[in-house]
């Protein structure tokens, strides 16, 4: 009795539908490659009623692109409340798995279980990935792999969200080399980045990936690159910020607005193409400026 109450709990606070899912996803500015990906990968993963294994995406990328943004997007997507369900987790390493050495208290496992076994349809999102201990990563491992149940769980219909800013270096240098090749931003696809950036996580020596076991496993169904973000991204952000305080266009906002965004760092020094921090200091910006 118990067990059906749970799962009608669980059935009522999902979205049934997700037809806005590409629309919101629309508001992920610079990023191709990860909205294609992403978007395929979940549609396909909720309309599958019999999926082998949980969806695992890692998610890679400098600061400010759009990691956090998409995984609040997919949440808001699959629950009613969003980020706020109760079948919503979210794991910061250097929040809930402080130290290193202690990683054998963090009772990651035991939380896995007990939510799963309220919700099948339950999402996990591990920020930090790569500051987290590999004997950590390699306890989730088997909650991802192709079996039937694990103490009498089925994880199958879980996500597994992992955000990382390992190999973002590498996803860097190629936006670059693009550009200085005189190439569209557009023209670049996930062959360019895949293998590079597949490389750069697991020989990262100084990143948890690199003695854990996932990579190596193939329990990862994709790694999505975030690229570096662009002026003309940004200024996007900043209209979509101001759009969600309802600041009308007049002059004075887009003054404003070219202050706030020209007052980032950018790189090349010169050239000023790419945002430091991507979008990440908008929102502090425009408390400054407004």
């Amino acid at each position: 009795l118990i067990r059906s109450m749970l799962y009608i709990l669980c059935i009522t606070l999902l979205n049934r539908s997700f037809s806005s899912f590409n629309i919101k996803l629309g508001k992920l500015f610079g990023q191709h490659i990860a909205s294609s990906i992403i978007l395929k990968a979940v549609n396909g993963f909720m309309k599958n009623k019999y999926p082998k294994k949980p969806l695992v995406l890692s998610l890679h990328g400098s600061t400010g692109t759009g990691k956090n943004f998409v995984s609040k997007l997919i949440a808001e997507n699959i629950y009613k409340e969003g980020m706020e369900s109760r079948f919503v987790h979210v794991f910061t390493s250097t929040l809930h798995f402080p130290h290193p050495s202690q990683y054998l208290t963090y009772k990651v496992r035991s939380t896995e279980k007990s939510n799963v076994s309220k919700c099948e349809r339950s999402m996990f999102i591990f920020d930090e990935m790569d500051k987290m201990h590999p004997d950590l990563i390699d306890s989730i491992k088997p909650h991802l792999e192709y079996y039937d149940k694990l103490d009498g769980v089925s994880y199958r219909k879980a996500i597994f969200i992992f955000l990382s800013n390992a190999g973002g270096d590498s996803i860097t240098r190629t936006a670059l080399n693009f550009w200085e090749d005189g190439r569209k931003r557009e023209e670049m696809e996930l062959k360019d980045l895949e293998t590079m950036l597949t490389l750069a996580v697991f020989n990262n020596n100084q990143s948890g990936f690199f003695h854990a076991s996932l990579i190596d496993k193939n329990l990862v169904d994709f790694f999505v690159p975030f690229l570096p973000l662009e002026y003309s991204h940004v200024v996007q952000c900043a209209l979509a910020e101001m759009k969600a305080r309802r600041r009308k266009p007049d002059w004075d906002v887009a003054v404003k607005l070219v202050k706030v965004v020209k007052d980032l760092v950018y790189f090349p020094k010169t050239e000023r193409v790419f945002s430091v921090k991507g979008c990440k200091t908008i929102v502090s910006k425009l408390d400054y400026y407004t």
